[in-house]
């Protein structure tokens, strides 16, 4: 990517820091598939550790580690509940169908704002030749529902739920470190509300590559078979698993920028009234459903002015800032957006 063009696609497209270059090559590896990385062992530990939970491991992505979780919790022929733009079943090329047997059935996209009470209307008991539902899961934050923060009061309502029906719970909490940090909720309080988490390095934190799935022993060690079949099994991931660590360290309080950068976005274009959702975190969600411009025409032109953004549908388009986007950057890309939109 030419160093002039200012990168708003994602905090996917970060580069590792030269702190984090030299904690990977100065990491000590073994094989992980044996069990014998100590990085990649420190990691696991140390995650499932501010999650509150027994275990957790280390796997190359955030579909991978979703689903792994999701084959921990629904077996084959069962039910997964979720909304209807949750990653697990919109960005994750129907894994959860193909690889885990798994069906789904969704309710109404509304990002954050999950009502519990619909949730339990919809959970089906064995019996009655009914698929059963075995698990629900949500997203924190939720991606296509503009970074927005499920509140800690809905979740533990979310949690009744499902104990009451004798149902799992799981948080892809690819961003669950924003979570964290706009909402000052401890991570640990978190990871007390779900049986199965995965969450992201290679998003907000800066780290190139790895995800984890959190939970109890026994789930993690059945886990280690799920991700071997998926051929998700590595080898001296520790020059991988010190990025991870390094990004732990020392960028999750740093969240809290790329948050001011993105309410300085959402100030500078909000006039135009493309704003699809309050910005709570990172993303920027636009909705070009009254605008001139539809959502590929103006990626076009916002490219050509040196301005990089997602195209998420015909009139939706979305915003990321991150740990690679100065300040003069977001002010620039502000003043291309706002005269894009004028025109």
């Amino acid at each position: 990517m030419a160093e002039n063009l200012i990168d708003l696609r994602s905090d996917t497209v970060t580069r590792p820091t030269s702190g984090m270059r030299e904690a990977m090559a100065a990491a000590e590896v073994g094989d992980d598939v044996y069990g014998e990385d100590p990085t990649v062992n420190a990691l696991e530990a140390e995650v499932a550790a501010l999650f509150g939970h027994e275990a957790a491991l280390f796997c190359p992505t955030g579909s991978m580690a979703n689903q792994i979780a999701l084959q921990l919790l629904v077996p084959p022929g069962a039910e997964l509940l979720c909304d209807a733009d949750a990653h697990v079943i919109t960005y994750e090329m129907g894994a959860a169908a193909a690889y885990g047997g798994i069906t789904s059935r969704t309710w109404s996209a509304v990002g954050a704002d999950v009502d519990p009470d619909v949730v339990a209307g919809m959970i089906r008991p064995d019996g009655y030749w009914a698929v059963p539902t075995r698990a629900i899961a949500v997203e924190q934050t939720h991606n296509r529902g503009g970074g927005g923060v499920i509140s800690l009061d809905t979740l533990r309502r979310l949690r009744r739920v499902a104990d009451e029906a004798q149902v799992a719970l799981h948080c892809d909490g690819a961003r669950i470190w924003h979570a964290h940090v706009a909402d000052g909720v401890p991570l640990a309080t978190y990871g007390g509300l779900f049986d199965t988490l995965s969450v992201c390095l290679s998003k907000g934190l800066g780290a190139p590559v790895g995800s984890l799935v959190v939970g109890a022993a026994d789930k993690i060690e059945r886990a280690r078979v799920i991700r071997k079949r998926m051929g998700g099994g590595m080898r001296q991931a520790g020059i991988l698993a010190a990025a991870g660590r390094y990004a732990l360290a020392h960028h999750i309080d740093r969240l809290a920028e790329d948050h001011a950068k993105a309410a300085r976005l959402a100030e500078a274009i909000a006039p135009f009234g493309v704003l699809a959702a309050p910005v709570r975190t990172n993303l920027v969600p636009l909705d070009l459903t009254k605008a001139s411009l539809d959502a590929p025409t103006l990626a076009a032109a916002a490219r050509a002015e040196g301005v990089l953004i997602s195209v998420l549908g015909p009139r939706t388009a979305r915003l990321v800032t991150h740990m690679d986007v100065p300040d003069p950057a977001i002010d620039q890309a502000a003043t291309t957006l706002t005269h894009l939109l004028r025109a």
